[in-house]
């Protein structure tokens, strides 16, 4: 088959053609008519002469919420997207402050309604007698009332609404801007050099990962500013909304329980040697056979890796690299999108279609430029039910894993077409479960199609991967949550946050890590400024995005050792299990399909595949080194 390498820009016009056009003007104005319905149907609820008016009211309430849900998520999706491939857009800037604006209005209306929700919640039962076909809204109810508990009264909650568009979300967005425009003098990007950590070529690692650490360094006081300042505001709110941590409004947000939580961080803490050892001998095969800038990493005295070789390509060290390799290619576009669907098809022809129909209609930004937010991201939208796809498309075979896992979070949505906007809405925890199944899906039928070294380099691929998910989750979990504990007593500020991620990195990637140090004592060869790269850190609704991954990672395991005992009728109840990710909390999806995630042996599980591929990459590096 002919292939190009144009590489795709989306097309939004099955969305909005533009933020000037008629149908997007409408929307907005469509948005705010809904908006003051609610308000409306609320201004209703104050005496309900019986439980059949309340049920009724509660039936046009919801019918409602979920139109203007649809509008809302459709919105304010575009809005970002607009924004993230041109963010020095001042048009776009200024459509994401109008539109925060009105999300304001929003926030009130489910403040009132969870009010209202809570002095009804007796009423519950003979609504759901009434109107049986709102069954499935028991547990979103429920879990309406029990916000309750953590809400300020209705002025402080719009004030905190109305003070974040110039207090969490404008820090957030500095952020973006500065990261999204730095450039070394050469005028490679942030994102290019971030990107070089994948290449062939050693010292370009290393030149890179230098200049991107200075970049860093020369903004520290701003990026920090903003930091400390969200974290701050977070550390404010959660006291006055009765919340005894962060930790506990994430977990309350990501449907998950404490115990369950505990047994995942548990079950990683204790694999931590096992991915220590990939690490060292990841460290001793690139020294072997010169694919790294470090001269020290890999080494008796220092055994870890240095952490710019973290996505080193593997060199075989017996002959020279195969050009035709899959793994050493460089893809074209064409290429990659092939892939993807061949891979898809392998387990689901409902998955192949979906992402062949997202690629044919040009769901798809994979384009890399100057201006546009670094990393991949899906974005869903509820008019139209379809969704859009930005990513950074470099020809690396990593880029095919970021396809897949990004056309998983779009899967997911397709998954629930036909159900009310209101459950669209499923936790962090489950939105990495159909992403991380995909990447699976394309890693372990490649592991097993390969053979000689480039099985030995997929498998590096997938461990790399795994062990960003886990061991450098575990890191940001670490310090995101030693930063909220110091944030509660003091100002932090560059020195503090670098400190910090140093305490975390010894932490979890202990001697794994390159442990040479300079004359002042620092290590030579990390990356103290972590803190400063992920966007997870710079978002007002996104406390411990991290935990979330690790769950989705092994979840996703977990799901694809029972498919492969299945067989091809797993693939309808995994569309199901996806579809209901809206309407339980993680402990209740979990148990439908089989497993008990409250317990340490579920996440071992997961973990013991990576362990079979740990055995056979350190074997082979073993092997080598006898020779």
């Amino acid at each position: 088959m002919e292939t190009t390498n144009k590489i795709p820009r989306w097309n939004l016009d099955s969305i909005f053609s533009s933020l000037d056009s008629v149908e997007y003007k409408k929307a907005l104005e469509d948005y705010k008519s809904k908006i003051k319905c609610l308000d409306a149907l609320l201004k209703t609820a104050d005496n309900f002469s019986c439980g059949k008016d309340f049920a009724q009211w509660l039936r046009d309430y919801l019918e409602n919420q979920n139109e203007m849900l649809a509008l809302s998520r459709t919105i304010n999706a575009y809005s970002y997207i607009v924004y993230s491939t041109d963010t020095t857009n001042t048009n776009a800037l200024n459509n994401i402050s109008e539109v925060e604006k009105i999300s304001l209005d929003t926030k009130q209306v489910d403040l009132k309604f969870s009010s209202v929700l809570a002095k009804n919640k007796d009423r519950l039962e003979e609504f759901f007698a009434l109107y049986p076909n709102f069954a499935d809204y028991k547990f979103l109810l429920n879990e309406t009332i029990e916000s309750t508990k953590h809400q300020m009264s209705a002025a402080e909650e719009n004030l905190a609404s109305d003070l974040n568009r110039t207090g969490g979300n404008a820090w957030s967005m500095l952020h973006e801007q500065i990261i999204s425009n730095l450039k070394d003098a050469g005028g490679k990007t942030f994102n290019e050099l971030r990107n070089d950590a994948y290449s062939p070529e050693p010292n370009l690692r290393k030149e890179s990962w230098q200049k991107e650490k200075n970049l860093l360094n020369q903004n520290e006081i701003a990026i920090a500013s903003a930091l400390n300042n969200l974290k701050g505001q977070t550390v404010t709110l959660n006291k006055r909304r009765n919340y005894k941590s962060a930790l506990e409004r994430a977990l309350i947000s990501s449907r998950l329980s404490q115990k369950s939580l505990d047994a995942l961080i548990s079950a990683i803490e204790d694999s931590l040697p096992m991915w220590r050892d990939y690490f060292k001998a990841k460290a001793i095969l690139l020294q072997k056979t010169n694919s790294t800038a470090s001269k020290t990493a890999g080494t008796k005295n220092h055994p870890g890796i240095a952490f710019y070789d973290l996505f080193a390509p593997l060199v075989n060290p017996e002959k020279n690299n195969n050009a035709e390799s899959i793994l050493e290619k460089n893809w074209t576009f064409d290429e990659a999108k092939n892939y993807v669907l061949k891979e898809y098809a392998s387990f689901s022809q409902d998955m192949h279609d979906f992402a062949k129909s997202a690629f044919e209609n040009q769901w798809i930004d994979a384009e890399v430029r100057p201006g546009k937010v670094g990393g991949a991201y899906d974005e869903d939208f509820p008019l139209g039910h379809q969704s859009r796809i930005l990513s950074n498309f470099t020809g690396a075979f990593s880029d095919i894993i970021t396809l897949a896992h990004e056309l998983g979070h779009a899967y997911h949505f397709y998954c629930m077409k036909g159900l009310p906007a209101a459950f669209f809405d499923y936790p962090m925890t489950l939105a990495e479960t159909a992403s991380t199944f995909a990447e699976t899906i394309v890693k372990q039928d490649m592991i097993k199609q390969c053979d000689g070294f480039d099985k030995i380099k997929i498998i590096d691929l997938d461990l790399q991967d795994a062990s960003q998910v886990l061991v450098d989750i575990l890191c940001r979990f670490y310090f995101e949550r030693s930063v909220f504990e110091n944030r509660e007593n003091s100002e932090l500020n560059a020195e503090d946050f670098c400190r910090l991620m140093k305490e975390a990195q010894k932490k979890t990637y202990g001697d794994g890590l390159n442990d040479e140090t300079d004359s002042a004592g620092n290590f030579c060869e990390r990356h103290e400024y972590m803190w400063a790269v992920k966007s997870h850190y710079y978002s007002t609704d996104l406390d411990f995005y991290n935990f979330p991954y690790a769950f989705g990672q092994l979840f996703a395991a977990g799901l694809y050792q029972q498919s492969k005992k299945v067989g091809a009728d797993f693939a309808a109840a995994y569309k199901k299990l996806l579809s209901q990710t809206g309407s339980l909390s993680c402990e209740e999806l979990c148990q439908k399909a089989g497993f008990d995630i409250t317990q340490k042996d579920f996440w071992k599980s997961g973990i013991e595949m990576y362990a079979a591929e740990v055995k056979i990459f350190t074997d082979a590096v073993n092997s080598f080194c006898e020779k």
